[in-house]
C-alpha cells in the first residue's frame, strides 16, 4: 500500500470530554460553572495536565487545549483578572497541553507519532452561561463581525503559545461557523482546522438549519478561498451518538462528491436535564459498537465528548486497531 493509501486509511483518535476526566482529579461537580473546566486553569493547572496525560495514554492522537469555555469576558467576570491577565491565562492553557505531551513522549521514547495538540474553539454562546450553545439563538442579536471579533482574542492567545490547528467545535449555527472560517481563512492562512456543529437530532444542526447544507456551504466557503488543504475535516460533537449514522448519511446521500474527512466526538449517550443532570448511563450502547460503521460512512477522526472518559478512548482505540487488523 502506497503513502497515500496508508493516510488515507488511517483514523486518528482524539481525546474525550475534557470535564469529566478532570474531575476524577479535581473531586469536584464541575457541570453549572459558568467557566465550566476553564476555572481549572488557573486553580489547578496540575490536574488539567494529568487529564491530558490520561488521553494520551489512552491512546489518543489529539488532545485539545482546555480553553472551550475560556474567554477573556469570563475570566474577568468570575476570577476577577484584567483583560492581559485573562489572555496569559488562555495562553498558559495551551501550554498545559504542551506539558503534558512532553511528559508522554518522554515516557514513550520509542512512540512513532508525535501526537497533536489543537485549541479548542467553542461556541459564542458558550460564555454567556445561558445554554444558548445548544440552540443558537443568539445569532439573531449578535453580528458575524462581533463573533469575529469575539473569537480571533482567543484564537490569537492559543496561536502565540503554539497548536498544531484549531478544533472548532459544538457550533449550533451556520453564521456562526461562517463566520469563524471567514476569520481563519483570512488571519490565519496557514493554520489547520476541523469545524463540528452540534446537531440536536439526525437531520439539523442546534438551530434547526439541515446539516448537509451547512458541510456544503462551509465547503465552498473554503473551495471560494483556495484553502481547501486547511480543512482538515468537517463533523460533529457533544450529540447522542445514535445521531451520527443518519447526519453522515445525509452528507453521503446528498453531497455525492463530497470527499473531505469527517469529524465525530459524541457523548456518551446520557441525557442532561437540569433538574436531574446527566442520566441513563445503564441504557447507553458503549461508543465503540458505532465505530465500524462511521468509518464506513467516511470518518477519519474518532473520540468522545461529554460524560466520556479515557477509558473510554481507550476502548475506540482498541476498536479502531482491531478494524485495521
Amino acid at each position: 500500500m502506497s503513502d497515500e493509501s496508508q493516510q488515507q486509511q488511517h483514523i486518528t483518535v482524539i481525546d474525550g470530554g475534557f470535564s469529566t476526566q478532570l474531575s476524577f482529579h479535581v473531586g469536584e461537580n464541575i457541570d453549572g460553572d459558568p467557566l465550566w473546566s476553564a476555572r481549572f486553569n488557573a486553580v489547578n493547572p496540575e490536574a488539567v495536565i494529568q487529564s491530558h496525560l490520561d488521553f494520551l495514554n489512552a491512546g489518543a492522537e489529539i488532545i485539545l487545549t482546555n480553553t472551550y469555555q475560556a474567554s477573556i469576558e469570563g475570566y474577568q467576570t468570575y476570577l476577577d483578572l484584567d483583560y492581559h491577565g485573562s489572555y496569559e491565562l488562555i495562553k498558559s492553557t495551551v501550554k498545559l497541553a504542551h506539558i503534558a505531551r512532553d511528559k508522554f513522549l518522554s515516557s514513550h521514547i520509542n512512540h512513532v507519532k508525535k501526537p497533536l495538540i489543537f485549541a479548542s474553539i467553542g461556541p459564542y454562546g458558550a460564555h454567556l452561561h445561558d445554554g444558548s450553545e445548544y440552540t443558537g439563538s443568539y445569532e439573531k442579536r449578535v453580528s458575524p463581525a462581533a463573533i469575529k471579533k469575539w473569537h480571533k482574542v482567543r484564537i490569537d492567545a492559543c496561536v502565540e503559545s503554539g497548536v498544531d490547528g484549531l478544533a472548532i467545535e459544538t457550533i449550533p449555527c451556520l453564521m456562526e461557523a461562517n463566520a469563524l472560517v471567514d476569520l481563519v481563512l483570512t488571519e490565519y492562512p496557514n493554520l489547520k482546522f476541523w469545524i463540528s456543529f452540534q446537531c440536536k437530532n439526525g437531520e439539523v444542526i442546534a438551530n434547526g438549519q439541515r446539516f448537509s447544507d451547512c458541510i456544503l456551504s462551509i465547503w465552498n466557503q473554503v473551495e471560494a478561498a483556495k484553502r481547501p488543504e486547511n480543512l482538515v475535516a468537517v463533523g460533529i460533537n457533544c450529540i447522542n451518538p445514535s445521531f451520527v449514522s443518519p447526519l453522515f448519511s445525509e452528507i453521503e446521500k446528498n453531497l455525492c462528491n463530497f470527499n473531505v474527512p469527517l469529524v465525530v466526538y459524541p457523548n456518551s449517550g446520557e441525557v442532561y436535564t437540569v433538574e436531574e443532570g446527566w442520566h441513563g448511563k445503564n441504557d447507553c450502547i458503549p461508543l465503540e459498537n458505532y465505530i465500524e460503521e462511521w468509518v464506513k460512512l467516511g470518518a477519519k477522526y474518532i473520540g468522545g465528548c461529554c460524560r466520556t472518559n479515557a477509558h473510554d478512548i481507550e476502548k475506540i482505540k482498541n476498536k479502531i486497531e482491531a478494524l485495521k487488523n
